[in-house]
């Protein structure tokens, strides 16, 4: 199983820390996003679209972050991080869906500014990250995970960006039961971290 990704791609974080912490065997293959790597045509013959993370699994080529946990937690049947029952399939989902909605285009679009030079409003971008985090906030009030007491793959597509967002002038201070989610993960046995830039307010 080969998992194509960049150390600094939070979307490649989050599948490469799941593989981690399933402690399942893998091999990571740095993709060169700066010469150009990922517009290679042999690159984009594994993922059309340019992008990594990309995950090779004998063959089976799965593209985009969401889909590779998806994969990964019923290919090894680990219930435990995506539950059967519908309901809390559902619930999963939905934070799929933040995590390639506001959590992108909030945090990580903040942190793309500084890490990457990307050409977003820097104020508006870190608007967005507070409104998020702010309803992040009052998720985890009271409970570990986004979920209950269990970490799912919900957590996992959440925490790189989040976990980095003071790389993006994001200040994480306030958000107490964020900072103590974020601390949780990290205390998982297998966690692998999101390699950090001293930039921003992380410099």
């Amino acid at each position: 199983m080969k998992l194509y990704h960049h150390p600094l791609s939070g979307h490649s974080h989050r599948v490469h820390l799941f593989l981690s912490l399933l402690g399942v065997p893998y091999e990571l293959v740095e993709v060169d996003m700066a010469a150009g790597a990922h517009k290679a045509p042999e690159f984009l013959k594994l993922n059309a679209f340019g992008q990594v993370p990309v995950l090779d699994d004998d063959g089976a080529v799965i593209s985009d972050s969401a889909a590779i946990l998806i994969y990964l937690a019923r290919k090894y049947g680990r219930t435990d991080w995506l539950p059967e029952d519908m309901l809390t399939a559902a619930r999963i989902q939905k934070w799929l869906s933040v995590a390639a909605g506001e959590i992108a285009y909030g945090p990580c679009a903040a942190r793309l500014v500084t890490v990457f030079g990307a050409n977003f409003h820097a104020d508006e971008v870190i608007a967005r990250a507070h409104r998020i985090l702010t309803l992040v906030e009052v998720e985890l009030s009271g409970r570990a995970f986004l979920l209950g007491d269990n970490p799912t793959i919900a957590d996992i597509a959440l925490y790189s960006y989040i976990a980095n967002a003071p790389e993006g002038n994001v200040d994480t201070s306030p958000y107490q039961a964020v900072r103590a989610w974020l601390a949780r993960i990290e205390a998982l046995p297998g966690f692998v971290g999101f390699r950090r830039t001293k930039i921003g307010l992380a410099a």
